[in-house]
């Protein structure tokens, strides 16, 4: 998530432009020594840091003097690390939004021959010990890049120091303190004008340094952006005091969900170079920690705090606090009590130095925004792992976005979400659920998309089950809203909520060990923590990133996708014939009645690749060496042909229920058939991916007594697309298009994926046409034609035609003119 990058940035004794009459303090202008004066030595301190002088203590003491900052750094904090954070403040249409992360990086600065100051970037990403043989080696083929230079320009007052002029570094733009190169391009911006460019503000905490800049960024015209080629935005830069002494950091595992971060370690007593890789997580210590050891629950010497941005409308601020607070339960688990908290943001009269940029705090910020989202960052210390500081952005349509899922998934069940506009009670208990997700990544933790297979289906209609376990073991899941229960099932709960899983895996993440000197005499330890709950589903850790398993997925529920889907399609056609009932809104055009029949459409498109992952799909459940059972199982015969069966029945027979006349004319003069061969489409495409041919050739090969066999596969499929062809029934529109797909989807899969050398070798997709896949494609297509043929003869008019074209492209397709 963190982009590190360095730009080397001219030196502060540049050529300044004389800033415009009436321009903001901090505008660059010429002074003593600079714009191309002749350049002076040091100075006294009283002739640098003048009377005029408006200074402000802190990490560094801050020197205001005329337009101009200055810097009086000591020497103790020469060649510490200070972690830099690039923020908006305020943006323009088009370039983000305020209080997202730009850039994130580690600078020191440290003094060369007494009269000058270097600034360089750090990079951690590869490390040694300073007693290993192999340190000054490492040491000249890693030199930090300096990417900026200071004259010093006096001694500090007590000559423990120096003094440097700052401004130039940040009233000029440069895309190591404002946008970095890669959004430069995304946003198309072409630089900066430095004469409409300043410094607002630069301000000394205790441990860090906020300046805020302004920057009138010039964008190319084929920007959309209302400005027409200008865009002022704000900027803010923290610079914050690392700690001197790293927090030990501790060892990733894939078995367990957490962020990590990786580095090369010269250091490792491996036969090679060894790659260390480290859990992000907050530093959580013990106040009394005899009493920690005793099995007590104890308070943190410093609580995880989140501030509530000022924006927030009041009536929301008590659900995205309780969905912080939340976690305090988990954290429970790991010994620890009062872990977390949120609270509203102080006022200007309560705490004047306050502001929601300042790296010190953590902040739930709330965005104007369209965007129908929220996202959970975190920065972190590349040293250890340690979350310094988290901003949560909540985008203020993200309200439209579980609306939406809330009716499309619940309303068949629950009166309270058949409507557009929820009550605030039932509105503020989905913002309490998106907010307790989205903290749950700034502690560390990843999606679990495999948590949710844990539950037997049949028990998320069960009132007690569901009131105790809510939809999933982890809110970290992308397990949604109760759409497996039926009318019949009463007071089921219907939310996800803060799980088993969830307080196992801050358990594990943030446990302190007592007496253990470094992250490898912890790994034993937390291997048995693991291993104790080894075969249990409701312990498992199942990857956003896992194509072949279908208990990894996004927005499913329990452990069975097809008995689930079922349940949910019931519901949907429950949902469907009160659509224009339940969107109403007095005064209204049709337009939430549009979206809300897309948003279901979606939910069945959704059911279907459910469904779908398990063909050719294969469990993969890391394990270490102590663990019994094998890493990838091939899912069974049975369950594949299972899926098929529902498939067939559910998307390859025309859901004909989808076509509501009485609703689609409310909106849509034309365009049914289209979407229908869209939605069979998708999902025969996804039913005959490379992939999954891939693997059930693979098993079929390794394991051919229990395998589904490729001919097996395909004549389920090969049923579900041309029935007709024995029985001499209509092929209506919607299944002639659907047969077309069924032909253009082999000949695909007899033609060399494109454009693979302009691709990196880890994104090229291996050619189907060199493996088994194409024989069988053409021997499928063979066998369509003979029965395409043989059919022929019961049908007339469009029907022949149909099967005539057919025939005439497999001929085609098999025989391509040279």
């Amino acid at each position: 998530m963190l982009l590190l990058a360095g730009t080397f940035i001219a030196p502060a004794q540049a050529q300044q432009k004389k800033a415009p009459q009436g321009m903001p303090a901090g505008a660059p202008s010429p002074m003593p020594g600079q714009g191309g004066q002749q350049k002076q030595g040091i100075r006294p301190y009283s002739e640098v840091i003048t009377a005029k002088a408006v200074s402000d203590k802190g990490l560094f003491t801050v020197h205001k003097v005329d337009d101009r900052y200055f810097y009086e750094i000591p020497d103790s904090l020469m060649n510490r690390d200070l972690l830099l954070v690039t923020r908006t403040v305020k943006t323009a249409n088009g370039l983000g939004y305020g209080g997202e992360i730009l850039d994130s990086k580690v600078l020191r600065f440290e003094k060369y021959d007494k009269k000058k100051v270097f600034l360089r970037e750090i990079s951690y990403d590869v490390v040694v010990d300073k007693n290993s043989d192999m340190y000054q080696s490492v040491q000249n083929s890693n030199v930090q890049p300096i990417i900026s230079s200071f004259d010093v320009k006096a001694l500090a007052k007590d000559s423990a120091g120096v003094v440097i002029d700052i401004t130039d570094l940040f009233a000029k733009d440069n895309s190591s303190f404002s946008f970095p190169e890669n959004l430069r391009k995304k946003y198309r911006i072409s630089g900066a004008d430095d004469s409409r460019s300043y410094i607002s503000s630069i301000k000394s905490y205790p441990i860090n340094i906020e300046v805020k800049n302004v920057f009138t960024y010039r964008i190319t015209a084929s920007n959309p952006m209302e400005t027409g080629g200008v865009a002022t935005v704000e900027v803010n830069n923290s610079m914050l005091l690392l700690p001197q002494q790293p927090m030990m950091p501790r060892y990733f595992d894939n078995r367990v969900g957490y962020f990590a971060q990786s580095q090369v370690d010269y250091s490792s007593e491996e036969q090679q170079a060894g790659k260390t890789t480290y859990v992000r997580r907050w530093r959580l210590e013990p106040k009394d920690m005899e009493a920690y050891k005793r099995g007590e629950l104890v308070e943190p010497k410093k609580q995880i705090v989140y501030y509530l941005d000022p924006a927030t409308p009041a009536k929301w601020r008590p659900y995205l606090i309780a969905g912080v607070n939340d976690w305090n339960k988990a954290f429970e688990e790991a010994g620890f009590k009062n872990a977390i908290v949120c609270k509203e943001a102080p006022t200007p009269e309560q705490d004047p130095e306050f502001s929601t940029e300042d790296a010190r705090y953590s902040v739930i910020r709330y965005f104007a925004s369209d965007i129908p989202n929220a996202y959970g960052p975190h920065v972190a210390d590349p040293r250890s792992g340690e979350i310094i500081e988290s901003h949560i952005g909540w985008y203020h349509n993200v309200m439209k976005l579980v609306r939406n899922w809330f009716f499309i998934q619940t309303a068949a069940v629950n009166p309270e979400a058949r409507t557009m506009k929820f009550k605030d009670e039932v509105m503020g208990q989905l913002i309490r659920f998106v907010s307790s997700h989205e903290v749950g990544h700034t502690l560390g933790l990843r999606h679990n998309f495999g948590s949710s297979f844990a539950y037997p289906v049949d028990s998320l209609r069960s009132a007690s089950f569901t009131k105790k376990m809510g939809t999933a073991p982890s809110i970290m899941d992308y397990a949604r809203f109760n759409y497996v229960a039926q009318p019949e099932d009463k007071d089921v709960y219907l939310y996800p909520a803060i799980g088993v899983y969830d307080r196992y895996a801050i358990d594990w993440g943030y446990r302190v060990l007592p007496d253990v000197k470094s992250p490898k005499d912890e790994e034993a330890i937390l291997n048995k923590m693991i291993v104790k709950h080894s075969g249990d589903p409701m312990y498992f850790f199942g990857t956003e990133m896992n194509p072949a398993d279908p208990r990894s997925q996004n927005e499913d529920l329990g452990n069975d996708a097809v008995k689930a889907s079922a349940y949910g399609i019931k519901n949907l056609k429950r949902v469907l014939p009160n659509l224009t009932k339940w969107t109403y809104e007095e005064g209204k055009d049709y337009g939430d009645l549009k979206d809300m029949y897309a948003e279901l459409t979606n939910q069945w498109s959704r059911y279907m690749g459910h469904v779908a992952k398990n063909i050719g799909g294969v469990y993969e459940t890391p394990k270490s060496y102590d663990e019994k059972g094998d890493v990838y199982v091939p899912v069974s015969k049975e369950m594949q042909k299972k899926a098929i069966a529902f498939l067939n029945e559910q998307a390859l027979t025309t859901p004909t229920w989808l076509i509501d006349q009485n609703i689609l004319r409310k909106f849509d003069q034309s365009g049914v058939v289209d979407r229908i061969r869209s939605f069979q489409t998708n999902v025969l495409n996804n039913m005959l991916g490379v992939d999954k041919l891939s693997r059930i050739i693979e098993f079929e090969t390794t394991n051919p007594a229990t395998a589904y066999s490729s001919a097996e596969f395909l004549s389920d499929v090969r049923k579900g697309v041309w029935s007709e062809l024995a029985t001499g029934k209509n092929i209506d529109t919607y299944r002639r298009n659907l047969q077309r797909a069924y032909i253009e989807r082999f000949a695909a899969l007899l033609t060399p994926p494109a454009n693979q050398d302009a691709l990196p070798p880890n994104m090229r997709r291996p050619d189907q046409t060199l493996t088994d896949i194409r024989p069988i494609a053409k021997t499928e297509l063979k066998t369509i034609q003979r029965q395409i043929l043989a059919a022929m003869p019961k049908y007339t008019a469009t029907n022949k035609a149909h099967l005539e074209d057919l025939s005439q492209r497999i001929k085609e397709i098999l025989n391509p003119k040279g």
